[in-house]
């Protein structure tokens, strides 16, 4: 049995090494060829140097309590959210980071783990008897979403609220509300939606006035599908890009931010079309290990952080790649575990040591 057990971790294992490994690589080409990334290897190295040392100590850590404290790391992470927007540095227009020397902290990123414990949490607890008691749970969850979202749209970081908002519906379709507010809700948003796309088609001047300019603008950049010299060269790079390549002497073509946000599309500069399959193909078996994962979980609240991480993971996945050969807009979601970040791999690594953790019963009893 034990050994049936070490064969089916493999496929975590493998595809999980074989990401790290060519990230490591990427970075490896960004530091040493171009001279915008020179700390970018060393870092990385460290990210993940740090995300392992994490997740073993987790091993050792009672988990019941960070479920059942989850309200005060929330709360935590909202302080460090107000913090940011007053000391935070700029980067590329996003004051979304605290300068902490050798690295950049970045609240937004921690602020899933919180809020995915938290609601996990309330979701696994809570108990309705009347439908009074779910407008009660929705408005408060209304409440622990939205103050978030707000500041973090104050940075701006749009990727951050569209995983807080998916983990809400996720955590809130598998609990014990009922599915009637779905429905409630998709209505509601049709219409806010249909509304919107119907200023912005036929009256811009009406909606540029009840948004304001700026924002108007962060929307019209949104809709700007297959503009500009990133996406532009990262579709040359990709479409020009050999089947095999081992290229670490070569810069190829230039991809700004290619490290981060087009990661995939650095891929096939440095290793060819045949590096991107190996990504896709490391993806698709850690998905399917990691959704299969929940039967080995027992308790809910645990079984509901798992579906949050999922969330995460395999949207990140697909708007990043979607983002790289120009389908979706451009909004700053990294590669998970290919991409440079320090904050975003943490968090990872934090997610994974949680859900590991979660397998046995008596660990978090």
């Amino acid at each position: 049995m034990e050994k049936k057990i070490n064969l089916k971790n493999l496929f975590f294992i493998i595809p999980f090494l074989i990401l790290i490994s060519i990230s490591l690589v990427l970075m490896y080409h960004a530091a040493f060829i171009s001279n915008v990334y020179q700390n970018h290897f060393e870092k990385q190295i460290t990210w993940f140097a740090i995300g392992f040392i994490i997740f073993f100590l987790i091993k050792f850590f009672p988990i019941k309590y960070l479920f059942k404290y989850s309200l005060f790391l929330y709360i935590f992470n909202l302080l460090m959210l107000v913090l940011v927007l007053f000391i935070g540095k700029d980067i590329n227009g996003a004051k979304a980071w605290i300068d902490l020397h050798y690295f950049n902290f970045q609240p937004s990123e921690f602020m899933k783990i919180s809020y995915s414990l938290y609601l996990a949490y309330l979701c696994s607890k809570k108990k309705f008897y009347k439908w009074f008691d779910e407008i009660k749970f929705l408005l408060y969850i209304f409440l622990i979403f939205t103050i978030p979202a707000i500041l973090v749209f104050l940075e701006p970081d749009t990727g951050a609220i569209l995983f807080y908002f998916m983990i809400t519906l996720v955590l809130l379709w598998n609990s014990k509300i009922h599915k009637r507010w779905f429905l409630i809700f998709g209505i509601l948003v049709s219409l806010l939606i249909g509304g919107f796309f119907y200023l912005y088609f036929w009256q811009k001047d009406i909606l540029i006035n009840l948004i304001g300019t700026t924002f108007f603008y962060r929307v019209e950049r949104l809709f700007s599908l297959g503009n500009g010299m990133q996406i532009e060269n990262a579709l040359i790079a990709i479409g020009s890009a050999p089947l095999f390549q081992f290229s670490l002497t070569k810069t190829g073509i230039y991809i700004p931010e290619a490290p981060t946000d087009f990661a995939f599309a650095l891929t096939s500069n440095v290793l060819g079309i045949i590096g991107n399959i190996i990504i896709l193909l490391s993806f698709l078996v850690l998905d399917y290990y990691l959704i299969n994962y929940h039967k080995k979980i027992t308790k809910k609240e645990c079984k509901l952080f798992l579906y949050s991480f999922l969330t995460i993971f395999i949207i990140s996945q697909i708007i990043n790649i979607s983002m790289n050969i120009g389908i979706f807009p451009i909004i700053g979601i990294p590669l998970p575990f290919i991409s440079y970040g320090g904050s975003s791999t943490i968090v990872l690594f934090i997610y994974l040591a949680i859900i590991f953790k979660s397998q046995k019963k008596e660990n978090i009893n």
